[in-house]
């Protein structure tokens, strides 16, 4: 098995425990820098949203850019999402920092962390996420949905007026996008389907709730977007809520991803994990569905836990093919990458979450393994991470819609 190829390593220690971390250009330089989130502690995070309480810049020098908040001793864990992210929310070309810390909606200043914007919340709960949208027609997306656990969003405008709410079944992470090309974001919110004015154009049958949503075009990998979503089974819909096909061969389906993850195959693949058994002793196991909703793999993993997240991996090395990054799989199981027959085909040496995406201009993928003491940068092919362009490196739409449930668009197209 290859070993990946250790870039840097990165003290991040003065952040305290149990953070999130999220990639992104605080200070314009070119290259991403590493934000690290604490989330607020003492809560039942099944019923009960998290506000930030602590964060933490910095740059892949190791340097310590900016702490907002102080590290907290008994910090919450990451049983749901902390409300920030990484944009450039006014448009001048450099990110902000959005967040959520002591009832307010802040925005700071990538480069040094001081509050350029506060605004009180439109309820006391509407702190589970924030997505970043387009709702209003804009030049780019300005726009913002925040939501409480599982039931209510406020959707607002840039200047954080409130342009509407709606109640329902709205899952974890509600996903974006414009699939009438009217210059405005329809709305997946968990199993409701909802037009830019907040008003349900038509909902999924599916029970329970939406653990994750992706968008790509799964059929022949270049024109027609579809939804996929994963929740009690795996569906595939279209824009007008016509059901394609509905995978029922697990008992719940936590994750899902799309990609070429065997690239022989016509359209796009949908990995998803199967939460097999939630006990103490229990598993889940990798599948992977063609494009139709046929099983082509299914893991039977013998280590305990159930906790895995996946996301898929592009621009790993020179090949063609999409990988499956699995991480969070029990004490027991390393982070790995897994090809198009769940065969592991990378193992990182070091346990802990995992983040990846571009560090800079001219680089390929990387992923950071991640822990309390330390960031582990890997990357499947050498590249140097010192490269700065001097202008603002963008933030991709699925860096500024971070969420601990990876929903996602599949951008590239079969040639």
């Amino acid at each position: 098995m290859p070993k990946p190829l250790l870039l840097k390593t990165i003290d991040i220690s003065k952040a305290g425990l149990r953070n999130k971390m999220l990639i992104g250009d605080l200070d314009g330089d070119g290259r991403r820098e590493l934000l690290m989130v604490q989330g607020d502690g003492g809560i039942d995070d099944r019923y009960i949203p998290h506000q930030v309480v602590c964060l933490t810049a910095f740059n892949l020098d190791g340097e310590l850019l900016w702490q907002v908040g102080t590290p907290h001793p008994e910090p919450g864990r990451h049983g749901s999402d902390f409300p920030v992210q990484i944009y450039d929310i006014d448009g001048d070309g450099y990110n902000e920092v959005l967040c959520v810390m002591d009832k307010q909606f802040l925005v700071l200043d990538g480069k040094i962390g001081s509050i350029k914007q506060a605004y009180p919340l439109p309820d006391p709960f509407a702190h589970d996420c924030i997505i970043i949208a387009n709702l209003t027609g804009s030049a780019y997306p300005r726009d913002l949905i925040l939501k409480n656990r599982y039931r209510q969003m406020w959707a607002m405008d840039h200047e954080f007026k409130l342009l509407w709410t709606y109640r329902g079944n709205i899952g974890h992470y509600p996903w974006v996008y414009d699939f009438n090309n009217d210059g405005k974001d329809e709305v997946m919110a968990g199993f409701d389907f909802l037009d830019s004015n907040g008003c349900k154009l038509w909902s999924s049958t599916l029970v329970d709730h939406a653990d994750c949503i992706w968008v790509g075009p799964v059929l022949d990998g270049k024109t027609t977007p579809y939804l996929v979503i994963g929740g009690s089974s795996t569906a595939m819909y279209d824009q007008h809520g016509a059901e394609i096909w509905r995978y029922d061969g697990c008992r719940e389906s936590q994750h899902v991803a799309l990609g070429r993850f065997r690239p022989e195959l016509p359209g796009l693949q949908v990995a998803g994990v199967d939460r097999i058994d939630r006990s103490r002793t229990g598993r889940d196991g990798i599948f992977l569905l063609d494009s139709m909703g046929k099983e082509l793999a299914k893991e039977h993993r013998q280590t305990i836990g159930w906790s895995t997240i996946i996301d898929t991996l592009t621009d790993w090395d020179d090949n063609e093919q999409d990988y499956i990054l699995a991480f969070r799989r029990g004490r027991d199981v390393l982070p790995g990458i897994y090809d198009g027959y769940l065969n592991k085909i990378v193992e990182f040496p070091v346990q802990g979450l995992a983040v990846h995406g571009k560090l800079v201009e001219q680089g390929s993928e990387c992923v950071i393994i991640y822990n309390q003491e330390q960031a582990h940068v890997y990357a499947g092919k050498w590249h140097d991470l010192s490269e700065t362009s001097g202008r603002p490196l963008p933030q991709d739409k699925r860096l500024y819609n971070s969420t601990l449930y990876p929903g996602g668009e599949y951008v590239k197209t079969i040639g």
